[in-house]
C-alpha cells in the first residue's frame, strides 16, 4: 500500500473536504441507540503529514461541543465527546488501528493530547485547537507517504449525536493547509444532507494487491441510492441498508482499478428524503483487510473511462 507518490500532490484541507460533500462527521454518546445511525459511538481518522514539512502543526475541531443548532438532540444535551490525539510508534502500525470496531490496543501511539466536550456554549461553532506538534511526533510510516497522526473521537456519556469538522492546519488560529498533506479513515460515520440536490461521496482506494472489495453500509434508511464509480464501473448500485441493520455488496476489482480510488456516491430518495440521516460505511478487501477512506482521493476523482456504444437506428425503407 505504497501511497507516498500519490501523496505529494494533495493539498490538505478540511475534513470532510469539499469534494467530498458531507456537512459533518458524527459521534454519538456511549448511550445512544445505534439505530440513530452509528454503530460503536467512535470514529478514528488519521491525518498524514508529509516528511517535507518541518513547521509545527495544528489539529483543529470545528463545533466539538454537543449543544446548540449544529448537534443532534435527543431529549437534553447531556453527551460527553471524548477527542485524543496521539503519535509515534504504533499509531498507525497497529493492526488494533484498523478495526472497525473500537477494540483492543485501538488507542496504540504515544497520547499527545486530549480534551472532553460536554455541552458548552464556548465552542459551539467555534474552533478548538490541539497543538502544536511537531510533525515528528507522528508515526513515520512509507506506507502512507509521511508522519501520520491519530485523533479519536468517542462518545463517552449520554445519547446525543456530536456534529464536527476537523482541519489539519499550519496556524493554531487559522485554517491553513499543509501542503501535501491527507487525512483517512477506515470506518467512515458521517452526517448527510437533508437537501435531496446535495450528492455526498467517500473514496476507497484500491492497491495493487485488491481483487475485490466487499461494502458494508449501515442503518441508510432507504433513503436513496448508493452508487458505485470508477474508471471501470459506470454507476453500479448497492444493496442499502434500512433502519438499524447493515446491507453489503461484494464488486470485482480489475486491472484499470488497480491502484485507484472509487467513488461511492449517496443520492437521497427526493420523494423520502429522510431528516437527519447519519450512515456508518466501510470496505474490505478479498482478505478481510479494510481499505482506507481518503478525504483528498489518491489519483483524483474517479472517472468511468469505458466507452459508451450507440447502437445507429434503422430507418424505415419508404
Amino acid at each position: 500500500m505504497l501511497m507516498l507518490l500519490s501523496l505529494q500532490t494533495v493539498t490538505g484541507q478540511s475534513i470532510p473536504t469539499a469534494e467530498e460533500n458531507i456537512p459533518y462527521l458524527v459521534t454519538f454518546g456511549g448511550q445512544s441507540d445505534p439505530k440513530w445511525g452509528d454503530d460503536d459511538f467512535c470514529e478514528i481518522f488519521f491525518m498524514v503529514v508529509p516528511t517535507s514539512q518541518v513547521e509545527p502543526v495544528y489539529i483543529r475541531i470545528y463545533d466539538p461541543d454537543c449543544g446548540g443548532e449544529i448537534d443532534e438532540l435527543k431529549g437534553t444535551f447531556d453527551t460527553k465527546t471524548s477527542f485524543s490525539v496521539y503519535g509515534g510508534n504504533g499509531c498507525i502500525s497497529n493492526s488494533d488501528a484498523k478495526n472497525i470496531d473500537p477494540k483492543g490496543n485501538y488507542k496504540s501511539g504515544n497520547l499527545l493530547a486530549t480534551k472532553t466536550f460536554d455541552n458548552n456554549a464556548k465552542y459551539d461553532k467555534n474552533w478548538f485547537t490541539f497543538g502544536p506538534f511537531n510533525p515528528t511526533e507522528g508515526e513515520l510510516s512509507t506506507d502512507y507517504g509521511g508522519y501520520v497522526f491519530k485523533i479519536i473521537a468517542q462518545g463517552v456519556s449520554g445519547d446525543d449525536g456530536n456534529l464536527y469538522r476537523y482541519f489539519l492546519s499550519t496556524k493554531p488560529g487559522e485554517n491553513k493547509a499543509v501542503e501535501g498533506s491527507n487525512a483517512f479513515t477506515f470506518e467512515y460515520t458521517f452526517r448527510m444532507y437533508d437537501n435531496v440536490n446535495n450528492v455526498s461521496h467517500i473514496y476507497p482506494y484500491a492497491d495493487k494487491n485488491v481483487i475485490s472489495i466487499k461494502i458494508f453500509n449501515f442503518d441508510w434508511d432507504n433513503d436513496g441510492v448508493i452508487r458505485i464509480i470508477s474508471v471501470a464501473k459506470n454507476g453500479l448500485s448497492a444493496k442499502v441498508s434500512t433502519e438499524g441493520n447493515w446491507e453489503t455488496i461484494t464488486l470485482p476489482i480489475v486491472a484499470e482499478e488497480k491502484n485507484t480510488s472509487l467513488d461511492i456516491q449517496f443520492l437521497k430518495n427526493r420523494a423520502l428524503s429522510i431528516k437527519n440521516n447519519n450512515v456508518v460505511i466501510y470496505v474490505t478487501n478479498q482478505y478481510e483487510q479494510m481499505l482506507p477512506f481518503y478525504v483528498s482521493p489518491i489519483g483524483g476523482i474517479p472517472k468511468f473511462k469505458g466507452k459508451i456504444i450507440v447502437t445507429p437506428i434503422n430507418k424505415k425503407k419508404k
